[in-house]
């Protein structure tokens, strides 16, 4: 009897260059591959930045960005895509292109808007074809509190995370993971709403104290699309991936990689 071995997964990730790897391309392909996928990139920018800030940003043309994603798309089987920082509208109009002439499927939509130091990372322009064009493509959109806040225009209180999350939903027209890592308190919870079946999902983790958060979201967003990629449903991969990144966050302890916010250990899982 022959065994046949299931194909790694492919997950692309389309978002900003970090040089200090804790965020961005660099974060989302270490992520991928921890979690047990095969990473592929398109890159939308270029950063000058380290662990305590953004210093400049440099746009890519809208045209290499579009030849990255149409080579990858002619060679290369897509199972999900993870996508952070789209710095302008022409790019996120491409993106939406890419999406239906190349079927992809499995997205995931991190809404990239100012960096931790508080960089703006998105224009005006491209905030509103987000919303209006992209969001309603994604499978799932994960902002935290901040994002969120923009995206429905008013403030989010503690007290009704699920309503605005269902609320979230229902405007952006796909299923919402709210972060709430920014509210204070000995836990985080961060709440699931999946449109697919008008589902509330609550998950609780133990906040750790940590200087080393740097690239949070990027690694959840490119964590839940690798467990996509692998089969498991919405609320399953939101869990898997809020397992590893807890750890990542935990093993952070281990790196000395920058003097201000840290990165993650993406790799906790190996022994080294």
């Amino acid at each position: 009897m022959v065994n046949i071995q299931k194909s790694i997964p492919n997950v692309l990730t389309i978002a900003g260059s970090d040089p200090c790897a804790g965020a961005g391309i660099q974060a989302d392909i270490k992520t991928i591959s921890a979690c047990g996928c095969y990473a592929v990139s398109v890159i939308t920018a270029l950063t000058a930045q380290n662990t305590r800030g953004v210093s400049h940003i440099h746009r890519l043309p809208v045209s290499i960005v579009w030849k990255q994603l149409k080579a990858l798309a002619d060679d290369t089987r897509i199972n999900a895509v993870k996508i952070g920082m789209l710095p302008d509208t022409a790019i996120v109009e491409n993106i939406v292109k890419a999406i239906d002439q190349f079927s992809l499927g499995n997205i995931v939509l991190d809404p990239v808007m100012v960096s931790s130091s508080g960089k703006p990372l998105i224009d005006p322009a491209a905030l509103v074809a987000l919303k209006s064009s992209l969001a309603p493509k994604a499978t799932l959109i994960t902002p935290n509190l901040d994002e969120a806040n923009i995206l429905l225009k008013e403030t989010i209180h503690k007290e009704k995370l699920g309503h605005y999350t269902q609320k979230l939903a229902m405007t952006l027209g796909t299923s919402v993971l709210l972060k709430g890592g920014h509210l204070a308190g000995n836990t985080t919870t961060d709440t699931l709403f999946d449109i697919g079946t008008e589902t509330l999902y609550s998950f609780k983790s133990e906040r750790i104290k940590t200087k080393n958060l740097h690239g949070t979201g990027c690694t959840l967003s490119s964590s839940i699309a690798s467990y996509l990629a692998s089969g498991h449903p919405l609320p399953e991969a939101v869990g898997l991936a809020k397992e590893y990144i807890q750890q990542a966050i935990v093993h952070a302890r281990h790196l000395n990689a920058g003097s201000g916010n840290g990165p993650l250990h993406h790799f906790w899982k190996q022994d080294f």
